[in-house]
């Protein structure tokens, strides 16, 4: 295998990693109440409360916020819907880097990006909403684990575009 196919190789799979794991994130987005009551109803089994009070407190409280929403205010889980929808929207832009990945490196700069967006995001927005800080970080957390796989594409990249214009 040529240098520049094993680049080509080790580019899609990481875009495929981080494409699949963006879609898996926003399709979470549809089903929120039930992921919550099972959530909440998992932690009690594994007697989660005894050793994590402060997450099975914030678990629950959320669950039954959007019990509440879902029962009276249905609308309101429309933004989740579209949460999700931009998901996978933007996971369907990474098909241009897959494609012709020196062409459409902005995309994947555009990603690298969004992900640093998120600890602003986390750090302002959060405590206006009323979020536990340990729970920002777990949000911040997915633009750090997201702008990884993304760093190495573009890495790869512009390895590629060297050997290409070389």
């Amino acid at each position: 295998m040529s240098d520049r196919a094993a680049l080509l190789k080790g580019i899609r799979v990481w875009l495929a990693l981080f494409v699949v794991c963006l879609a898996l994130s926003g399709a979470t987005a549809f089903p929120l109440v039930h992921e919550l009551r099972w959530t909440d109803s998992a932690l009690r089994a594994l007697s989660v409360p005894e050793h994590l009070p402060a997450l099975t407190d914030w678990i629950t409280r959320v669950r039954d916020g959007l019990d509440t929403a879902d029962a009276d205010y249905p609308f309101l889980l429309y933004g989740t819907d579209w949460l999700a929808f931009a998901h996978l929207v933007i996971a369907v832009a990474f098909y241009g880097p897959y494609r012709d990945p020196v062409r459409n490196i902005w995309v994947v700069e555009f990603g690298m990006i969004a992900c640093a967006g998120i600890i602003p995001l986390a750090l302002v927005c959060g405590p206006i909403r009323g979020i536990p800080f340990w729970w920002s970080v777990i949000d911040m957390s997915f633009g750090v684990f997201g702008v990884v796989p993304l760093y190495v594409v573009r890495k790869k990249i512009k390895r590629l575009e060297a050997l290409t214009a070389g």
